[in-house]
């Protein structure tokens, strides 16, 4: 296996997790900020107000996304599994 192809596979993991990740990570810093921001302008300074709506987004995003996600991770699975012999050879 040639440092080329390693490199190439690692960035191509990255890749991958990057485009996995970045749907829930989005949404929690998006709603956060938005709690924060409210909380700012109420003055409500409780740290447990914001638990509950960024886990319910969270939530709702990987209901509404997670068939894509598992689909973009199954098909970089096939592509390494269908790669092995040309890269252990």
């Amino acid at each position: 296996m040639s440092p080329e192809a390693v490199i190439n596979l690692i960035q191509q993991a990255l890749e991958v997790l990057v485009l996995i990740g970045a749907p829930p990570l989005l949404t929690a810093l998006f709603v956060g900020l938005l709690i924060s921001v409210f909380q700012a302008a109420t003055q409500i300074n409780e740290m447990t107000l914001s638990f509950i709506p960024k886990l319910l987004s969270i939530f709702a995003v990987l209901v509404l996304a997670g068939p894509w996600m598992l689909a973009t991770l199954l098909d970089f699975t096939r592509r390494l599994f269908a790669a092995i012999p040309t890269l252990a050879g």
